[in-house]
């Protein structure tokens, strides 16, 4: 039996419950984050080589993430989705390409459309 006054003490090591499983869970979330960011960064560079360079914008979608315009030097346009911003904006830093604020001006005049867009737009205003 214990005497009056000896409580056991606290340690200095005490940790919140499952603090533990959320650092990792936050490493596997990071993890994943670099993955993605880096095959972004692949697909980005692949379309800029096929395109003899490239620059791009990245603009909000909502909860979906993240879209990355990609405009080639030979008027090639494309795009990307990423989770979130920040893994976009990752993604076209490490890519190394010139990325735009908007999608305006001379940047917009580099895009190519050939007919198969213009049939797209067209079929938008008479049903298709």
């Amino acid at each position: 039996m214990r005497g009056q006054g000896h409580a056991p003490r606290p340690s200095p090591f005490d940790l919140p419950v499952g603090s533990i499983l959320a650092m990792a869970d936050t490493q596997q979330v990071d993890a994943k984050a670099e993955r993605t960011v880096a095959k972004l960064a692949r697909r980005i560079g692949a379309f800029s080589k096929a395109h003899g360079g490239a620059e791009g914008q990245v603009a909000h979608i909502g909860e979906r993430g993240a879209r990355i315009v990609l405009v080639g030097e030979d008027g090639g346009w494309g795009d990307l989705v990423a989770p979130s911003f920040e893994i976009a904006e990752k993604a076209v830093e490490k890519s190394g390409i010139t990325v735009h604020e908007a999608f305006d001006g001379e940047f917009a005049a580099k895009v190519t459309t050939g007919a198969y867009e213009w049939k797209r737009m067209a079929g938008m205003q008479i049903g298709g």
